[in-house]
């Protein structure tokens, strides 16, 4: 009887979770045009600072690596992953729970943001840069590469000048992050109001 009960409650859980997405969804369209572009675009400007940052990042190691050859084939990579890295990180953990009003707490939409902007939009380029551009060095014999066993040191006594230069980045990622997310949960509380709220009135900007 106990498994038959925690069996339905699951499943009336999973219920009325897709009939509350239903109804955000639905109701989405009567939101502002701003709110409505924010949510929509905005991560894709939290992705554009990661493809800024992947380049950033790509550009400090070559010059590092003293690479000139191929800067098109590192380039490219460098931006478009994080940029789409960052969009699918934070429409995860972010849009997405919005929407389907499974994230009502706020200070936990801003943690999600702050760290999506932080590791999707920040390490991630500069994680990323360390093998592409190592891959270079090594295929056209820019910089002498150590022993295997001293690669590991080789590669943070290089990096370590480079991500001091990129704790800037790193903290307008954060903020960004943040803020969006900030934001977005707002967007999120004026279609909770539109749906749930007493009257249902449209809201304005």
């Amino acid at each position: 009887m106990s498994e038959n009960t925690q069996q339905e409650s699951v499943a009336g859980n999973t219920r009325s979770r897709s009939v509350v997405a239903e109804m955000l969804a639905k109701n989405f369209e009567r939101l502002p045009d701003s709110d409505k572009k924010l949510f929509l675009y905005g991560p894709l400007y939290l992705g554009g600072n990661g493809a800024l940052a992947g380049l950033v990042a790509n550009s400090l190691y070559r010059r590092a690596l003293h690479i000139a050859q191929a800067p098109v084939t590192s380039g490219l990579p460098m931006a478009v992953l994080p940029f789409m890295t960052t969009v699918a990180l934070y429409n995860a953990a972010v849009s997405g729970p919005l929407l389907s009003g499974d994230l009502n707490c706020p200070s936990c939409a801003l943690i999600r943001g702050a760290l999506v902007g932080l590791v999707g939009a920040g390490v991630y380029p500069i994680l990323l840069a360390v093998p592409v551009n190592f891959g270079l060095a090594t295929r056209y014999n820019t910089a002498p590469m150590p022993e295997k066993g001293n690669m590991l040191r080789y590669v943070v006594d290089l990096s370590r000048p480079i991500l001091r230069r990129m704790r800037a980045v790193l903290v307008l990622q954060v903020f960004f992050g943040t803020y969006l997310s900030s934001r977005h949960f707002e967007t999120y509380t004026k279609l909770a109001q539109i749906t749930f709220g007493s009257g249902g009135e449209e809201l304005k900007d």
